[in-house]
């Protein structure tokens, strides 16, 4: 069974989590491409697809964003995960809470009429000073913990073995239309 894994990075911690879930669905006997959405191609030749973008502004990137509405019929005809990339760990008391509960949904909510997803995971990331403009800074001071690296990978890696155990069950289909194990 072959798994895209997409993503788009604003300054790469997205990007590391795509590879982290590559390296994870390998484990469960899965061949994985992790690509850039902008580059990503050929999305007939995956068997399932897990989708994921940095959070600015409270919405997925652009690239990420028009990705999905591009290739919605095939993103539609395949199992599909996906996963936010933001900051609501680093949230001080109580906007965490407020942003775990609100945000997940707001997230995808653009995508509802398009995809059916199975999941979708909402996780912090890393940020950093420079990664901020002055504004961002003084906001980031006052709203959050601070900079840092917030990846909470154990939660990660048991949602990335969740779809591994789901894909390894799935029959694949060829291209004959008979069905065979992965």
């Amino acid at each position: 069974m072959r798994v895209l894994v997409g993503y788009a990075s604003a300054h790469g911690s997205t990007r590391e989590i795509a590879e982290h879930l590559g390296e994870r669905l390998e484990r469960w006997g899965l061949a994985t491409a992790v690509q850039e959405l902008a580059h990503a191609t050929d999305l007939g030749s995956f068997d399932a697809f897990v989708i994921g973008s940095a959070v600015h502004d409270q919405r997925w990137l652009p690239e990420a964003r028009a990705f999905v509405a591009e290739q919605a019929p095939a993103l539609a005809a395949r199992p599909l995960w996906l996963f936010s990339v933001g900051m609501p760990a680093a949230l001080r008391t109580p906007w965490d809470g407020l942003a775990r509960v609100l945000q997940p949904p707001s997230l995808v909510a653009e995508f509802a009429d398009r995809v059916s997803f199975r999941d979708h995971l909402a996780v912090s990331g890393v940020v950093r000073d420079e990664h901020l403009g002055l504004v961002g800074r003084l906001v980031m001071r006052v709203v959050t913990r601070g900079p840092g690296d917030y990846r909470d990978w154990a939660r990660i890696d048991a949602w990335a073995d969740g779809i591994g155990r789901v894909l390894a069950s799935l029959p694949v289909v060829t291209d004959r239309g008979s069905a065979g194990r992965p």
